[in-house]
């Protein structure tokens, strides 16, 4: 089955943004990809709330994810929109980072709402709280498709086993990993973490990323990492996209996952164990 990944440079202007991941989309579509994949925050990069106020949009209004959902439905690929910042009913205002998977006629077969939260101090000077401007999910979420069930997960969560070890349990055979990842914690730990969470649950792990120094006009730039990964069942990373945005094309073979967990069948050999005390 041949794939595609978007790896984005947004900015903080949604209406920008969605114009380049549509042509991307397209050229996706005309070269064969069954399933395009999108990064974390499609629509917008800010790290400024009073700005995320004054361009994002709840669900039900929102123009990248009607768009999309029309272009998806046109052009009869499955999508997976790594994930939106979205408005909420929230009391708090805080936003929503919310994955959706799109069928191919443009239905909404999922939604996933990122669980954890990126609160974290990589640096003297580089500190994130997530928590402040989003609202964590709580559900997580095996979606089902014509050629795989998949788990959906959005850049963080890469640091919880627990999740993709209940998703695989469930019946994953392939996760998605869209994310929008620090240049210092991604040069440490994202090929090991995500090769690591392809390995433990036997599923082809596909995570797609920003990528770059993304432009602003309201507030400071941010970087992020690159490197979009696609990663088999055995471990081995089949595709890795670099640094330069742009459409990334794959092909993966979902027998190796029944392959990968036949030989070293470790999801079924849990066991229950004490303590520690």
């Amino acid at each position: 089955m041949k794939i595609a990944i978007l790896q984005l440079n947004v900015s903080d202007d949604p209406a920008a943004n969605l114009a380049g991941t549509r042509a991307h989309l397209a050229e996706a579509a005309a070269q064969g990809a069954a399933f395009v994949l999108t990064p974390e925050v499609t629509n917008c990069i800010s790290t400024n709330r009073d700005h995320q106020r004054s361009v994002l949009y709840h669900e039900k209004d929102d123009p990248t994810l009607a768009a999309l959902r029309a272009d998806a439905a046109a052009l009869g690929v499955w999508l997976l929109i790594g994930s939106l910042g979205l408005k909420t009913e929230d009391a708090d205002g805080r936003f929503a980072n919310r994955s959706f998977l799109i069928d191919d006629t443009g239905g909404i077969v999922a939604r996933y709402d990122k669980i954890h939260m990126f609160d974290v101090q990589v640096t003297r000077t580089e500190t994130w709280k997530e928590s402040a401007a989003y609202r964590p999910g709580s559900q997580a979420v095996l979606a089902q498709t014509p050629f795989a069930k998949i788990g959906m997960t959005i850049c963080y969560d890469v640091r919880f086993p627990a999740l993709y070890q209940a998703l695989a349990d469930a019946g994953a055979q392939i996760m998605t990993v869209p994310a929008a990842f620090s240049p210092v914690t991604g040069a440490a730990h994202w090929h090991t973490l995500l090769r690591a969470r392809a390995i433990e649950t036997g599923c082809f792990v596909i995570a797609p990323a920003q990528t770059g120094t993304h432009s602003s006009t309201a507030h400071k730039t941010r970087d992020t990492y690159g490197h979009s990964l696609v990663v088999a069942p055995w471990g081995e990373v089949i595709m890795d996209a670099g640094i330069d945005a742009g459409l990334y094309l794959c092909e993966i073979d979902l027998t190796q996952t029944d392959a990968a967990r036949a030989r070293v069948p470790s999801m079924t050999h849990k066991r229950p164990f004490d303590g520690p005390t």
